[in-house]
């Protein structure tokens, strides 16, 4: 009888430790799929107009048209990168009457200048104020700061305007700014963890070219309705998914994909999202994304203190609950042991996804 409970006792043991086991398996599997089995091959460049690409943007030279290229944008600030050999500039997409959580970014993660001695800069990017007032607080928020730059009027087609935007900024990096070795570009609604992003980056140990990081979208299907602005034709995209892409939230490229980006734009003319319209022209490029689960793509990652300390971004986020997030960890300032860390990810994750379900009782939880 006694040999039978501790037979008992030992498959209980045995169904619990599966149980755990398969709750971190599914909650960190895929995780783990993705960051070591989606990690990009060697390319060899054989096709002729990825090598035409590739030279093009190797040769590239801007600084001759500075003063031209200045004009083009209202509020330009060439001189934000002067003299800056920038590790990693951030850009920061936004809208002209965000004026509070601009400044509230600028309060929290944007207010960093070195990581472990490296410089970092942020720099936010607007679209043209719609009334005069709007305008005139744009310009005394640059006077005051110098860190925003304002393009010119788009069109105010979303589809057509954000690629617009996206694409005079990396002119504008690659003219005023042509030294910054990585670049990462987000919007207003993100928390980056610049000092983590940064350890990785410095972390990295091969070819500092070509590197195109993000949260990676595979096997995206191109939209077959034609009902809608981002319609793809069989005709004019015949593959069956569109290129692997970094979901445009926020996303690292290094200063000669930027370049690429930029050359091979010309080449892309299909109607698609800002995110997938970089995807295209990086395939244009030979250039191929690199996944990081640590970047939280479109969605927003609940709060743990020791999660927010390991994650690149998380999206969604107001301005009072950025000031919130910041203050609670400056409070906190230690540095989270691996099995904080790995408990604050379980922690932070479960909640996420618990947070799909919309349980209400769950919305106070936070640690």
């Amino acid at each position: 009888m006694q040999c039978f409970l501790c037979k008992l006792r030992t498959h209980q043991w045995c169904f619990i430790l599966f149980n755990v086991l398969l709750f971190h398996a599914l909650l960190f599997g895929a995780d783990f799929v993705e960051e070591y089995l989606l990690q990009p091959t060697p390319a060899v460049y054989t096709d002729a107009s990825v090598v035409s690409v590739r030279e093009k943007a190797r040769k590239l030279d801007l600084s001759n048209a500075r003063e031209n290229i200045s004009h083009m944008y209202p509020l330009s600030n060439t001189d934000f990168c002067t003299n800056a050999d920038i590790f990693l500039l951030t850009i920061v997409f936004s809208l002209p009457e965000n004026i509070t959580i601009r400044e509230t970014v600028r309060k929290t993660w944007a207010n960093q200048t070195l990581i472990q001695g490296f410089p970092v800069q942020t720099l936010f990017f607007v679209g043209l104020g719609q009334s005069s007032p709007v305008q005139e607080a744009l310009k005394r928020e640059s006077d005051s700061n110098g860190d925003l730059v304002q393009v010119p009027s788009v069109p105010e087609s979303s589809l057509h305007a954000s690629k617009k935007r996206t694409l005079l900024a990396l002119q504008w990096i690659i003219t005023f700014c042509p030294l910054a070795r990585f670049v990462l570009l987000t919007d207003d609604t993100v928390f980056v963890n610049l000092p983590a992003i940064g350890r990785y980056l410095l972390g990295l140990h091969r070819n500092p070219e070509d590197h195109y990081l993000g949260r990676v979208i595979q096997n995206d299907s191109p939209n077959r309705n034609p009902n809608t602005p981002t319609y793809l034709s069989p005709a004019f995209y015949p593959d069956k998914f569109l290129p692997d892409y970094c979901d445009g939230t926020a996303y690292i490229l290094s200063q000669d994909v930027v370049r690429k980006v930029y050359v091979a734009s010309e080449l892309v003319l299909a109607p698609v999202p800002v995110d997938v319209f970089v995807g295209l022209c990086a395939k244009k490029a030979g250039v191929t994304p690199t996944h990081s689960a640590r970047f939280s793509g479109e969605r927003h990652i609940r709060y743990n203190t020791c999660c927010y300390r390991y994650i690149f971004s998380s999206a969604g986020m107001g301005s009072s609950e950025l000031e919130r997030v910041w203050e609670d960890l400056r409070e906190k300032g230690k540095r989270c042991s691996i099995l904080q860390t790995y408990y604050g990810l379980v922690t932070c994750k479960a909640l996420t996804y618990l947070d799909k379900l919309s349980f209400p009782n769950l919305q106070g939880l936070t640690g």
